[in-house]
């Protein structure tokens, strides 16, 4: 009975600190820093890099213990959604490599990043906070993927070819092939860029070249989706899937490191955790 009215006790003493902190915070003047376009806080990111660590984890787990699934479990073609099912079976190597290929785009966010900054237009700071947010959405989109993918809601493709290089391929499938939905390509593209163009709108907000970047962007990330699908890789329904989850994500991420707008303070005590929202 003691303990628990201990615990009870340091329960609202943390509660009590933890508020007054936040108020003589905001009743305090406010300190001029140079102007940043991107922040990081301990409170925020301690606690967000362990939670993505551990979802990493839990989907680098599950990802690399799929199984096989015999061809008398496979899902049949007519449960397919109508604009899935001219895919089923399809295969093609050329777009299949291409699409390997793309990964090289995902540095697009930070070699512009190290541009302006090496242009003197944003300074280390910066550079540093928008790279760490870039990590986290990257790692978190990756993570989530890997454990819907997991699931083996349906196979890929190219699982049901019959004949030519893909039935070779289907017949040398690993057990991630089982699991189709939905892309992490079109996931990762997504999510480079959301942060591409946003990179550019916060650093060059005058720019007349604005529409031009968030359009090149967004043309880019649906190529490689639509090279997914033509590679046999995806469905239709994957890499929409997968571009709303990494567009989600990183505005999420973004969003959540918003200078000025949203202050975030979580806090552990005894049987409880959670946080605090302040406008």
């Amino acid at each position: 009975m003691k303990n628990k009215s201990f615990k009870r006790f340091i329960g609202v003493l943390f509660v009590v600190l933890a508020a007054t902190s936040q108020a003589l915070c905001a009743l305090s003047p406010e300190i001029v820093k140079p102007e940043h376009h991107y922040e990081v806080s301990v409170r925020l990111d301690v606690p967000l890099a362990l939670g993505i660590t551990l979802t990493s984890a839990l989907g680098v787990y599950r990802y690399y213990n799929m199984e096989r699934v015999s061809a008398g479990k496979l899902k049949p073609r007519s449960e397919f959604l109508p604009w899935d099912r001219p895919f089923v079976g399809h295969y093609s190597g050329w777009a299949t490599t291409v699409s390997h290929y793309t990964g090289a785009l995902a540095v697009a966010p930070l070699a512009l990043a190290g541009y302006s900054w090496y242009k003197g237009d944003a300074d280390g700071h910066d550079f540093g906070a928008y790279a760490l947010m870039f990590v986290e959405a990257f790692a978190l989109e990756n993570a989530l993927n890997q454990i819907v993918r997991s699931m083996q809601l349906w196979p890929r493709p190219f699982i049901y070819a019959k004949r030519g290089e893909g039935a070779k391929k289907a017949a040398s499938a690993r057990g991630e092939a089982y699991g189709s939905f939905y892309s992490g390509h079109a996931s990762a593209a997504f999510t480079v860029a959301i942060f591409t163009g946003d990179w550019f709108s916060k650093v060059y907000p005058n720019s007349k070249y604005k529409p031009l970047v968030w359009a090149s962007s967004f043309a880019l990330a649906s190529g490689v989706a639509a090279l997914r699908v033509v590679a046999g890789k995806h469905y239709p329904s994957d890499v929409l899937v997968g571009a709303l989850m990494g567009t989600g994500v990183s505005l999420g991420i973004l969003k959540l490191h918003e200078i000025c707008k949203n202050k975030v303070a979580f806090w552990v005590i005894p049987n409880n955790i959670g946080a605090v929202f302040y406008f």
